[in-house]
């Protein structure tokens, strides 16, 4: 059994800071790409930011330049430092990741999500 575990929302001011961070734990031979995904009322769900096996980092144009993943593979954990926070922001972000477990065929893991709420 694999688990995401999230932390770090919370309500900040526009142009404030947060970062947040995602651990797997549980049996796990290898942890391949994690990613933070965001969801927000009335919109389609969003890939925010990816970090790739090959250790290259994708961004959503919404936050390029805002936004920095940064991947710990020693602990299977992922951070997300988001600065220069928007309104638009507001969202639950959750984490993602591609696990293969002892027996297991490679699987996609999520998190239950963290709030994150900017306002103007």
């Amino acid at each position: 059994q694999v688990h995401l575990t999230e932390s770090g929302g919370g309500s900040v001011q526009a142009g404030e800071s947060l970062t947040l961070a995602c651990a797997a734990s549980g049996r796990i031979v290898r942890t391949y790409e994690m990613a933070w995904w965001r969801a927000a009322p009335g919109k389609l769900r969003e890939l925010v930011a990816i970090w790739r096996y090959v250790g290259s980092a994708n961004y959503s144009d919404s936050v390029k330049g805002r936004f920095t993943i940064s991947r710990d593979n020693a602990n299977n954990a992922v951070t997300l430092e988001m600065n220069n926070l928007k309104p638009e922001d507001t969202a639950v972000y959750v984490c993602n990741a591609l696990i293969r477990s002892p027996g297991v065929p490679l699987d996609n893991y999520w998190g239950q999500g963290t709030q994150v709420t900017v306002s103007s």
